[in-house]
């Protein structure tokens, strides 16, 4: 008996034909299947993204469980992108060629796999090697979970099933800040890997109980693929490890992050000078480079940018007051809120005629949540910025699937871009988000730092209230501080602590004015590009309707 060509294109009905090689099939489904796609896919899709934000969430903790610098506890999230950008690489081929159940299970066996390896890592070397191996196999979840929410809904509502596959993921920071601390208790980081990997095998138990239609397959791998990793992996992860540590280590006092920064755009321009001049590339960097891929890819990095104030801002503050996630689960509950208002309003909303306008109306709310966490003060807490980080939360998802499905239309018609494109959309959402982190945090620094030297000039005893100030303190420590010259000491060193402590609120302060003046320059741009571009429809519909009248007569 001959064998089947693995690569022979099958017969499909109309409505079952995959959109492109290595993804599904979509035959009809009954109504309790298509709940537990809906259900599992929600499951992959959280337990990929959970996997990088209880990291996120608990670096403080961690820091102190493994004994380590802030320098090098902040390599685990950035390995863990580091992993994730690279070997997106190649995951989009991989599923093209040798098949998507091939792709599910051997991925998700290997997520358990390295989720138990985690448990037996006992210093930060080991943890950063696993946390490497994590965000690798952890890439895999996230196209995963949006083909198993594709499942759950029928042709008509598929975009809605694209939303929620897509935007999922958002949930995870906030769940992760909401639940976590118990986790702690129970073994310390153990008690997090247990869970993730407990969670990746209830996802392992569910793909292989319930199996994704099969697709076509297509022989996709070139030798010169490989190349071409071999480069942009490690040019791409050096980039990472530049805007992880810079602002930690210090951007023109660290002379590795020159050198790393000057190995990286090696490698990334020998990588992009050999794809140009490919037949067959990996990386389209013809398509890429065209005006509407350049301009969609810096709108979803400012995006990103701006929406990094959630976490390096608002996080940030409340972290700097002295608030741990236990206290800010109030907080965490209003992202989470905002995601899924976002997440139900964008499936409901979205049209693809109307791409630009979720996108216009996502800066705005930017911009009002912006506004209103730049009136922080000494006296703000967690629930004074409930509504702002409900707004952000809600724009963090709202705007991503029609960001997303403005270049998913080419790629359908030319499917040898799929690769580029996802390494584009995964780019511009996991290093914007590092480029996010890296600016608010180094202009926060640098607030800090002039408003500090502000401060500190007004600090004088010649100055009445510093000297009224002061007497509050000696008042306050006398009973246990007899001696006169402590009691002196330690009333400077606690004024000295409070002014630190305004400055470092004033400068979060003006944060969220960066953030919001960026919203509305990206909102501006985008804005500018709408009227331009429905201004010239409109003269060449004029020009059309003369040429017509001109033929009529």
């Amino acid at each position: 008996m001959a064998k089947r060509n693995p690569y022979a294109q099958r017969e499909w009905l109309p409505h079952e034909k995959p959109m492109l090689p290595g993804s599904p099939s979509t035959p009809l489904h009954s109504p309790a299947k298509r709940i537990a796609f809906g259900l599992i896919g929600m499951l992959i899709s959280l337990t990929g993204a959970l996997s990088n934000a209880l990291v996120t969430a608990n670096l403080t903790n961690l820091q102190g469980t493994f004994g380590a610098y802030s320098n090098e506890i902040a390599w685990l999230p950035a390995v863990y992108v580091m992993g994730n950008i690279s070997i997106n690489l190649l995951l989009v081929k991989f599923r093209q060629q040798f098949g998507l159940r091939l792709f599910t299970e051997a991925f998700l066996v290997l997520y358990v796999l390295v989720a138990f390896f985690h448990l037996l890592a006992n210093d930060l070397s080991s943890a950063i090697i696993v946390r490497t191996a994590h965000g690798m196999v952890g890439a895999a979840l996230s196209s995963l979970g949006i083909y198993y929410q594709i499942q759950a809904w029928p042709a008509k509502h598929r975009l809605k099933a694209l939303v929620i596959g897509l935007t999922a993921s958002q949930l995870a920071i906030p769940l992760a800040r909401l639940f976590s601390t118990e986790l702690l208790q129970l073994d310390e980081w153990r008690g997090l890997y247990l869970f993730e990997l407990g969670l990746a095998m209830i996802a392992l138990g569910c793909v292989l109980v319930v199996k994704l239609p099969p697709g076509d397959r297509i022989k996709a791998f070139e030798k010169l693929d490989f190349l071409t990793f071999i480069l942009l992996a490690p040019g791409m992860a050096l980039i990472c490890a530049v805007l992880s540590l810079g602002r930690i280590e210090w951007w023109f006092t660290t002379p590795w992050l020159g050198i790393a920064l000057a190995i990286a755009l090696v490698l990334i321009v020998t990588a992009v000078v050999l794809e140009h001049n490919r037949q067959n590339p990996l990386i389209n960097t013809r398509w890429l480079s065209n005006g509407m891929m350049i301009r969609l890819g810096i709108v979803m990095i400012m995006m990103r940018i701006v929406l990094a104030e959630q976490n390096t801002g608002a996080v940030g503050f409340l972290q700097q007051l002295g608030l741990l996630n236990d206290q800010m689960r109030g907080m965490a509950l209003a992202i989470i809120c905002g995601v899924m208002a976002g997440m139900a309003l964008s499936a409901l909303t979205i049209r693809p005629s109307h791409l630009s306008w979720p996108i216009v109306f996502s800066l705005v709310v930017m911009i009002i949540a912006s506004l209103m966490d730049a009136q922080s003060s000494p006296l703000t807490r967690g629930d004074n910025m409930y509504f702002s980080q409900f707004l952000l939360g809600f724009s963090s998802v709202f705007f991503m699937t029609p960001a997303m499905l403005f270049g998913i239309g080419s790629v359908v018609t030319q499917p040898k871009n799929l690769v580029s494109f996802v390494v584009l959309f995964g780019m511009s959402q996991n290093l914007g988000g590092l480029i996010g982190a890296a600016i608010l945090g180094t202009f926060q620094t640098w607030r800090e730092k002039y408003h500090s030297s502000l401060l500190g000039d007004q600090l004088s005893q010649l100055n009445p209230n510093v000297t009224e100030r002061l007497s509050q303190y000696s008042a306050l420590f006398s009973s246990q501080l007899p001696d006169g010259s402590l009691l002196s000491a330690q009333s400077g060193s606690q004024l000295q602590t409070v002014s630190t402590l305004q400055a470092n609120i004033l400068a979060y302060n003006d944060t969220y004015y960066l953030t919001a003046g960026l919203a509305l320059m990206t909102l501006m741009w985008v804005l500018w590009r709408l009227t331009r571009l429905r201004y010239l429809n409109w003269r060449q519909a004029r020009r059309n309707l003369a040429e017509q009248r001109q033929q009529a007569s």
